[in-house]
């Protein structure tokens, strides 16, 4: 049943994000079907000339149509609305994602079985004293006290049934746990900003270096490691480290353009070379950064032939790139 409303309420979203996509065209289509009663004098074009044998007649006063926005300007406004803009629906889909993580399941779940034990147990209760009552006499005497000290007792038992059930399920939801989510990188900055050529490459580079790491980790086949765990491990908190300061100074040169978009025109010279020579840093550390990746490199290929040059070269790297992380942190 479930499934059913998911999967409803994603071809309800596809439909809606699919006429959002053609709003634009909407739009054109009413435009030019609006223009068609627009007065000639008003679309810019001159009204004909009326002839002398033609009597002049006095011209009825013509309604004022209101003035459209300009249909570039609307488009832009559509296109960010079909882009996933608008607010009620990023909304809605930020409250779908959340109700369909593993962890807000499991605690539903939980919740869910905690208050069925708890409703058991009552039942239990209430069951296993109306059997002691009726079955010790305190009630009048009769057939009927015995048939409701037997119905108590079978009551009893099934309920606490129930209610085992739901503590040891209880009790396996709580020792549960749950896979580790997928890490997704942080956003790329927008396309016209200095930072999002060398974002994208810190990207390909932190998964170039992952893959080389973990080959780094595996024994070869001669049953040797190629490196110590101890050098790979202070490789990848080396990288991550400077990959962290990286964005941080990506996010400084994002700051100082939004500053200069909104300063005054005198003022934007000396944010543009700000800006210039931040990226200039920052591209620095994207060397020392692939210097790190292209030792990591050489390593996996040596490994086979029991080379140490490639070691060495490795633990270089990362000794170089923990300085230009701490040169790049101070800055960011």
């Amino acid at each position: 049943m479930g499934q059913g409303r998911r999967k409803d309420f994603g071809e309800f979203t596809a439909k809606l994000e699919k006429h959002i996509e053609k709003l634009p065209d909407y739009a054109q289509r009413a435009q030019e079907k609006l223009q068609r009663y627009i007065p000639p004098s008003e679309q810019g074009s001159r009204p004909p000339a009326s002839t002398p044998s033609t009597p002049s007649t006095p011209s009825r006063p013509r309604p004022v149509m209101p003035k459209l926005p300009p249909m570039p300007k609307m488009s832009q406004q559509l296109t960010s609305m079909a882009a996933g803009q608008i607010p009620v629906v990023a909304e809605a889909k930020a409250k779908w994602a959340r109700w369909n993580e593993p962890a807000a399941k499991l605690e539903r779940q939980k919740r869910r079985t905690s208050r069925a034990m708890t409703f058991w147990i009552l039942l239990t209760i209430l069951c296993g004293l109306l059997a002691v009552v009726a079955g010790t006499g305190l009630l009048r005497a009769g057939q009927a006290d015995v048939l409701q000290a037997i119905a108590g007792g079978a009551f009893t038992i099934v309920f606490g049934t129930f209610g085992v059930r739901s503590g040891l399920r209880l009790r396996t939801l709580k020792r549960t746990v749950l896979p580790a989510a997928p890490v997704t990188p942080p956003p790329l900055p927008p396309a016209r900003s200095v930072a999002r050529e060398p974002m994208e490459r810190l990207v390909e580079s932190e998964a170039s270096l992952t893959e080389l790491l973990r080959q780094l980790s595996q024994p070869t086949s001669l049953g040797t490691m190629p490196v110590s765990e101890i050098a790979v491990a202070d490789a990848r908190t080396t990288a991550a480290e400077a990959a962290q300061a990286l964005r941080g100074l990506a996010g400084r040169i994002q700051a100082i353009e939004r500053g200069r978009d909104a300063a005054p025109e005198r003022e934007r010279g000396a944010l543009d070379a700000a800006v210039k020579q931040l990226r200039v840093q920052l591209d620095d550390g994207l060397d020392g950064y692939g210097g790190l990746v292209a030792a990591a490199g050489h390593t996996v290929a040596a490994s086979s032939d029991g080379m140490t040059s490639s070691k060495e070269s490795l633990s270089d790297a990362t000794d170089k790139l923990a300085g230009l992380a701490m040169a790049l942190r101070e800055l960011s």
